[in-house]
């Protein structure tokens, strides 16, 4: 077991919402929180992070930090996916090394797994087949980070850890009404579809993919459990096992709001994978599993939406 008592730990993208929950969760341990504004540390900068990390010395560095969006985002911005998430993770990991620190961890994301991919998704199927073209450069990406770490770890005996989280909601989320994901984007059209009294919702493709939606809370804890009892290879993934089709999930995300209209599918818009769940038997074996259920998950995070997330979002 890898004791955090003590450890000085740098939670990069600290401000976002899986950064926010990771440092929640950190806050009862007995260890000191390491941070650095955006405006004051551009992670893409080699130079800036490589002074920034021998000045403040972490002992644990958790990689939150990532340029992420939804569909429309993947496809708009392919160049900047690929090219920030690359230039984070390879700086603030080579950062990592060049400092000895004792402890990284990297959260990947579950488009890294191939588009036709067996289900449930096991980490063994990474790289055995076509990415989805829809979100192919972030996943090329993270991709890298996840070998990066394992580079790191072969060549130089590195515990750089990666964890590959399921598609996330909860507080903190990107309410954008282009660039959000499913879960945040759904919230907000629904709620202003409530509020402005519209007949019917327009939900993107054809409701039939099925998901795995995990609450960023069950995530964070996933991140301090691995950081505390795994120093291995390869990677784990991390979601509830469950799955929802899109169809279902916006019926549930309309039932939380309140909204009472219709709501009609768009099949003129993509899809995405048809089918993406997670094998998570791995981490269960070494002993953590999800807490938070769908429901209980999204009536949270709709109450903190209405209260302060959505003004912010405006």
């Amino acid at each position: 077991m890898y004791e955090l008592t003590g450890k000085r730990i740098f939670v990069a993208g600290h401000g976002g919402m899986v950064g926010s929950a990771i440092m929640r969760t950190l806050a009862p341990e007995d260890c000191t929180l390491v941070t650095v504004e955006r405006d004051d540390l551009d992670l893409r900068n080699q130079a800036r992070v490589n002074e920034w990390m021998a000045t403040n010395k972490p002992d644990v560095v958790i990689i939150a930090a990532a340029k992420v969006g939804g569909i429309y985002a993947n496809n708009t911005y392919p160049a900047e996916f690929l090219y920030d998430n690359l230039m984070i993770q390879s700086n603030v990991i080579h950062a990592a090394h060049q400092q000895n620190v004792e402890k990284l961890l990297f959260l990947g994301s579950s488009c890294v797994y191939p588009k036709d991919a067996p289900q449930p998704i096991k980490e063994e199927y990474l790289l055995g087949g076509a990415l989805e073209p829809t979100n192919k450069s972030y996943a090329i990406a993270k991709i890298a980070g996840l070998i990066m770490c394992a580079s790191y770890n072969v060549q130089h005996k590195r515990d750089f850890i990666s964890l590959m989280p399921t598609n996330l909601y909860g507080p903190g989320d990107n309410y954008h009404p282009e660039n959000a994901h499913v879960p945040a984007a759904l919230l907000r059209r629904f709620h202003e579809a409530k509020i402005n009294n519209s007949p019917v919702v327009h939900v993107w493709g054809s409701g039939q993919p099925l998901r795995d939606f995990m609450h960023v809370d069950d995530l964070a804890r996933a991140c301090v459990f691995a950081l505390k009892h795994y120093n291995e290879m390869p990677f784990l993934n991390v979601g509830t096992g469950d799955e929802i089709s899109i169809a279902d999930f916006a019926a549930l995300v309309s039932d939380v709001v309140g909204y009472k209209g219709a709501i009609e599918f768009d099949r003129t818009k993509p899809d995405g994978t048809m089918r993406k769940v997670m094998d998570i038997s791995k981490i269960q074996n070494l002993g953590w599993a999800p807490n938070i259920g769908l429901r209980q998950g999204l009536e949270q995070t709709y109450e903190i939406y209405c209260s302060d997330v959505y003004t912010v979002a405006q």
